[in-house]
């Protein structure tokens, strides 16, 4: 079953959803948790602090859209796309390397384009 979340990064609270994906029920698991990201391209990503296993899942890519949620197996990393990276091609989010989809946020994730290099994160369940 989906898990609504609020991703709260500097003046930005946006709403958002973990898939229902082993790895995604995984990091849910670990709701709330408070960690720090740091920015490449148009994507944020950081070390939550545990493995969420060492496989890549069956979806796993590097082709992403805006607002998507992954983890990148070799950081214990979780990131967040919200326009093109030093990998895209055109305007589209790419990871650095396959990552696993563990979900997505709603709303303005333009709104991350206005935060720092580096970011302090909190990821929580809604309600």
């Amino acid at each position: 079953m989906p898990t609504p979340i609020i991703f709260e990064a500097g003046k930005a609270a946006l709403e958002g959803t973990l898939n229902d994906s082993p790895t995604a029920r995984l990091l849910a698991q670990r709701l709330p948790f408070t960690f720090k990201m740091s920015r490449w391209g148009d994507e944020y990503y950081g070390d939550i602090g545990a493995k969420l296993g060492a496989e890549e899942a069956p979806d796993a890519r590097d082709d992403m859209k805006v607002g998507e949620l992954a983890y990148w197996i070799p950081g214990n990393a979780l990131c967040v796309f919200f326009g093109p990276t030093p990998a895209s091609k055109g305007s589209e989010p790419k990871a650095a390397s396959p990552v696993n989809p563990v979900g997505s946020l709603q709303g303005d994730v333009k709104a991350l384009k206005a935060l720092g290099r580096s970011i302090q994160v909190t990821v929580k369940a809604k309600g």
